[in-house]
Formats: structure tokens, sequence, C-alpha cells
């Protein structure tokens, strides 16, 4: 009788232990890379992109952590925006050295492609980047596993044309940086507003990185339009082209896109001085995902209108339900997975709601991510609906005019 019990006691003993192997199996940590020009034509914009990121990550780990309770974790790397070399090396870091299982960014778009195809379409990695905007991602052979968590640039083209035009403007010159980023948008604008009778007195790509912008700029100018738009970067070319053009005399007024929403453009030029610039960026829709947002986003010491700040919450959050949809830190299965977790049908998800998913995931329910940019519906390309809002220069820095239907 005794030796029985001993028997049944050890055998309880080996099957807690072989439960707490299975669970201690299954809490593996999982690392996400990140991608950014920490460095370059962005910087200035980077660091609350890269905070919006980091905050998804703290939510998880905060509510449980990921795979039956292991650790969401996050590795950096620059990407520099502007050398897509940089980001390939980057990229090549992060999926063959980091061995992360999914990216999120990077975040112009010729580095996202120069990435995408160096290194994450052939390490089977998804990568969804919360900033890259050019039309150019929507046709690339990617197998699926490159995906955006904002709109493209031919949406933001045709809103930059109806605002000029709502505005009085009849004539605009652009010069663009030469890469997809520039190129995509620039083509947009300028169908764009010719559609709205508007006239495009002139169209010229400049290099990033030059000091001096001087003959561009007496090309443009000699065309007669009542304003330059500059679709470059903030801490790149765009600021010299802009304040050369006001040194020189070429022009009063300018536009420009979301690569110069930056309050460094106005601290670097001088206040006053770029008054009714009138730009456009990457919004986010008024719904239940993005108020619960800002509430997180103020709560953690976040500004929650960032530019690409939501994106980089919804990436990072996404990527995190796919990989707890999937079942494992394995990179096969997540892009599927994404797609599961992000559409209808399926129970709502918000921004801070991690319990609650992974509680649905584990009882086999679907569930629909509604984010902190709003409603992230993939389509086959892997884009998403969005919202543009309308900014103006006033002061120190960039103000919200609204949301541009």
């Amino acid at each position: 009788m005794r030796s029985v019990k001993h028997k049944l006691f050890a055998a309880s003993v080996a099957g807690i232990a072989m439960l707490a192997a299975s669970a201690a199996a299954q809490a593996a940590d999982v690392k996400l890379g990140f991608l950014g020009g920490f460095t370059g034509p962005i910087e200035s914009l980077v660091p609350p992109i890269h905070a919006g990121a980091e905050l998804a990550v703290k939510h998880v780990n905060e509510q449980g952590g990921i795979l039956g309770g292991g650790k969401l974790t996050m590795v950096q790397g620059d990407s520099t925006c502007a050398d897509a070399t940089a980001a390939s090396n980057a990229a090549d870091r992060m999926v063959n050295a980091e061995k992360v299982v999914a990216l999120v960014g990077p975040l112009c778009s010729g580095e996202t492609i120069a990435a995408a195809n160096s290194a994450a379409i052939p390490g089977g990695v998804v990568i969804v980047s919360p900033a890259a905007t050019s039309p150019a991602l929507t046709s690339i052979e990617d197998k699926d596993l490159l995906f955006r968590t904002t709109p493209s640039d031919a949406y933001s083209g045709d809103v930059l044309a109806k605002i000029l035009k709502g505005k009085g403007v009849n004539s605009i010159a652009i010069t663009y940086v030469n890469n997809d980023y520039g190129k995509g948008f620039a083509e947009a604008l300028d169908a764009a507003f010719k559609k709205e009778g508007g006239t495009v007195a002139a169209k010229e790509a400049h290099e990033d990185g030059k000091a001096d912008y001087r003959a561009e700029l007496g090309s443009l100018a000699s065309a007669g339009a009542d304003m330059l738009v500059v679709l470059a970067y903030a801490d790149g070319s765009g600021q010299t082209v802009i304040r050369q053009a006001l040194e020189g005399g070429d022009f009063s007024k300018f536009a420009g896109g979301d690569g110069m929403i930056s309050d460094s453009l106005v601290k670097n030029i001088g206040e006053g001085k770029l008054d009714g610039f009138v730009g456009t960026k990457i919004g986010r829709s008024e719904t239940p995902g993005t108020a619960k947002y800002a509430e997180l986003a103020k709560a953690g010491g976040l500004d929650p209108a960032a530019s690409f700040g939501p994106q980089a919450y919804d990436a990072a959050f996404l990527l995190a339900l796919a990989i707890q949809k999937n079942g494992s830190d394995s990179r096969e299965g997540i892009n599927k997975a994404l797609r599961e977790v992000s559409s209808a049908p399926g129970e709502a998800i918000y921004p801070g709601e991690w319990e609650k998913a992974a509680k649905l995931i584990a009882e086999g329910k679907d569930i629909n991510y509604e984010g902190a940019s709003g409603a992230q519906e993939f389509d086959a390309a892997g884009d998403v609906p969005g919202v543009v809002i309308e900014v103006v220069i006033e002061g120190a820095g960039f103000k919200e005019v609204g949301q541009v239907n």
C-alpha cells in the first residue's frame, strides 16, 4: 500500500515538473526590432515615434507578458533614413544577428524598401512601418511580409492639393528630395493639383545633404509660382532649401508634407519667419481606440498627436498580438496572424487592452484591433486607410487645423 502511494506521489511530482517545464517553455522572451533614422534628416521626428512603440511594449509586459508570461523586448537600430546601405546593414543585424521575430520600422520609404528587400523578406521577417508613405511600397513583391500602419502619399498628395486650392493658391513650384518618398509624393501632388485646376509651374528633384541649393531655387523661382512646396525632411535638405529661399528672396510662401512637420524647422530658421507655412501630416481618426490611446499616451508622458507616434504604437501592439495569436516566437505564420488580429470579425480590442486580448486569444475567440491611429484593416498590399491633418506654422511651431476629408 505504501509503495502504491509512493508511486502515485512520484507520478504527481513528475507531472507537476512537466507542467512547470511546459509553462517555462511557453514563457520564452520575445524580441522585436525597431529601425529608425535616429541620425540623419528626420532625427528630431524619431524619438516620439520610438516612444510610441515602447509604450506598446510596456503595456504588454505590465499585463502579464507574452506567450504565457514571457517578456517582450525591443532592440533598436539606426537606419538613418537617407542611406539605403546603412538601412540594409541595420536590418541584416536585426534579422540575422539579433534574431528578432518581427520588425517595427524603418520609417522613411527608401530605407524601408531597402531593409525589406535585403534582409526582412529573405529572412521571412514581417516588417510593419509606421511612417513609410511612398506609393512604391504598395507594389513590392514582398511575400505578404511588408505592412504599414500609415496611409500612402497617394492620398496625402490629393489632400494637400485640395488644401492649397482652397486657400486660393493657383500655381505652385515643387521641389522634392530625390528618393522614393519625394518622388511618390511629388507625383501625387502634381496630378492632384492639376486636377483641382491649379498650375504646377515647376517640379524638380534635389539631392539631400547638399550645402547649397541656390541654383535649384533660381530655376524654380523663374517659373513664377505663387508658392514653393517642399517635399523633403525638416532636419535635412528641406530646412536648407527654405532658409536659402528666404535669404535669396526666391519665395516667401511655403508648404510641405509630413517629412517637414517638425518644430525644429521653426527653431532653426527663426520664429516668425515661417508663419503661414501650410502642411499635412498623417493623423488619427476619432474613434474609441484613438481616445483610449490619447489617455494612455498622456499618462505615459507622450504627446498623443506626435507625428507617427500613434502609428508606431499600433505597429508594435499589432505585432505582439500576432505573435500571441500565432502561439510561438516563430517567424512563420506571423503575417497570417497579423491579418487575423487586425480585421473584422472579432471583439474590439483597443490600445492598452493586452490582458483582455490575450484571454480572448487563449479561449479561441476572434479579436479585431482598433488602434491608436484608427482602424488597421490591411488590404491585399498591406496598406491601411488613414486620416490626413492640415497643419500650419504659428509662432514657435506647428498647430493642427483639423482633419481634411
